[in-house]
């Protein structure tokens, strides 16, 4: 049986770029068809997410397909109750089309630094069925500033047989004392339905090319609203998403760190005590708990670490803790939580680092749309975000990078002059939500209705720490720079 094979290939300074070839399958069960993950890395430790699939490809893209049939159509989508979940004859959600339906078997993880022969070895694991046949990898005592290869392997349980494989690599982070070069890219709306290339999203090949040191998904990775309106429908999201070739040959060989929002957690603008009956039998609190099953994740959703002497970031969580969105607006409405807060507080005050940028799944200075209601730019969160907008003003040199927009701006607080740089979408076809007429003289320094990402370069340019914004479209061509010296 032959496919399409999509090759990630290594030149000699260590580039890797997409290639596409015919070979005869020849890997034996069990397969790896949504490739692994490498995210939360640090100077000495990461974690690797992996997966065993059923068969070695996704299922066809014209293959059956569930149908969602609501009680009535009357309402707004939240009042819209699903009256039931409707699969052909025959047909579970792993058969459906472009689905990656997961098996059973065990996996370990080789990994050395770059250039060097002897491999270290994981023990075997069973992947776990209740968690989507998945295993995460806690690798510690790396090596600062240091390229890793990785290869993970899966074998049927304790057989001898060797299953699928798959190879990547990834950088581990400076010492904090360390000046250091860092270059990592940012990106948010990644919807399965606005797909700009054969093959997945052409961001991915793009921002491989600029080999960055790590990679931030602020949220919206997928789209749950329509479609997963149960347990297993919220897993084919993941699926069908990182089964495709582009998403896949880049997470193998770049580290990431995941942030999620409302349509990866539960339903759009959500909140822990809303209720609805459009989201069926997948609850919040589930999707909250997929969501760690689905991607690299530590201790915490929200976390900081530290690339260098130059660099550190702050990932924040914007579901888990907010008040209800429909709240009149006072000191004690919140997103973030109090808990949240002080920490965040805390360890930006200790840091020393040169820049400090909080990455934040929502806007905190905006403009945003007069209708919205669910983030700290808006009026139902004013005090909070006052407060948080005060506090990093206070800081030197600190900024803000945010998703969840459909477009890309930067934007400079008239009352704070806090910049905040909106990453945009995945693909054009999602960009929208927006006019490209309507440029705010007080805020807008670049706005673009468009597809694209943002890259960030932390460097030392004759001695002085400076750190460089750009915009770019889809194919990675640049709209806009943004440069800040300490």
């Amino acid at each position: 049986m032959y496919r399409r094979l999509f090759l990630a290939t290594a030149s000699l300074a260590g580039a890797f770029v997409i290639t596409a070839t015919s070979a005869l399958f020849a890997q034996q069960l069990p397969f790896q068809a949504t490739g692994f993950k490498v995210g939360e890395v640090s100077s000495s430790s990461a974690i690797i997410w992996t997966r065993l699939t059923l068969r070695p490809d996704r299922n066809p893209a014209d293959g059956p397909m569930v149908e969602i049939r609501y009680a009535n159509d009357s309402g707004g989508r939240r009042q819209r109750a699903v009256q039931e979940v409707v699969y052909p004859p025959n047909v579970t959600v792993a058969d459906i089309r472009n689905a990656a339906p997961g098996g059973n078997g065990q996996v370990r993880v080789g990994y050395r630094p770059h250039g060097t022969e002897r491999w270290k070895l994981t023990s075997w694991q069973t992947v776990d069925p209740a968690r989507d046949f998945t295993h995460q990898f806690q690798l510690n005592r790396l090596t600062p500033n240091t390229s890793y290869d990785v290869v993970v392997q899966s074998r049927l349980d304790n057989s001898r047989r060797p299953g699928a494989s798959r190879h990547g690599n990834f950088r581990t982070a400076p010492r904090s004392r360390t000046p250091s070069p860092v270059l990592f890219t940012v990106s948010t709306g990644q919807m399965y339905n606005d797909l700009d290339h054969p093959d997945g999203f052409l961001i991915y090949p793009s921002m491989l090319k600029l080999r960055p040191s790590f990679f931030v998904h602020t949220g919206d990775i997928v789209y749950y609203d329509r479609l997963a309106k149960t347990e297993a429908l919220a897993r084919y999201h993941w699926q069908r998403t990182y089964s495709l070739p582009t998403n896949m040959i880049f997470h193998q060989h770049t580290s990431s760190y995941f942030i999620k929002d409302d349509h990866d957690s539960w339903v759009n603008d959500c909140w822990p005590t809303m209720q609805t009956k459009y989201m069926h039998k997948l609850t919040f609190t589930r999707g909250l708990e997929i969501f760690r099953e689905q991607v690299p994740m530590g201790r915490s959703t929200y976390r900081t670490r530290r690339w260098g002497q130059d660099l550190q970031i702050w990932m924040v969580e914007g579901r888990d803790f907010r008040s209800a969105n429909t709240d009149p607006d006072s000191a004690d409405k919140t997103i973030w939580g109090e808990q949240q807060k002080e920490w965040f507080k805390r360890t930006v005050q200790q840091s020393d680092a040169s820049f400090k940028i909080l990455i934040s799944p929502t806007p905190l200075v905006g403009p945003d749309r007069d209708n919205k209601n669910d983030n700290h730019s808006n009026k139902g969160f004013t005090h909070e975000g006052n407060e948080l907008r005060d506090f990093i003003a206070s800081q030197e040199k600190m900024v803000v990078i945010c998703g969840d927009r459909h477009w890309q701006y930067m934007s400079v607080d008239p009352r704070t002059g806090i910049r905040e740089y909106s990453c945009g979408p995945a693909s054009d076809q999602h960009a929208g939500g927006w006019q490209q007429s309507d440029y705010r003289e007080d805020y807008h320094k670049y706005l673009n209705v468009t597809g694209g990402f943002l890259s960030v370069m932390v460097q030392r340019l004759k001695g002085t720490p400076t750190l460089t914004f750009q915009y770019h479209n889809v194919d990675g061509s640049v709209n806009f720079t943004d440069q800040l010296t300490r």
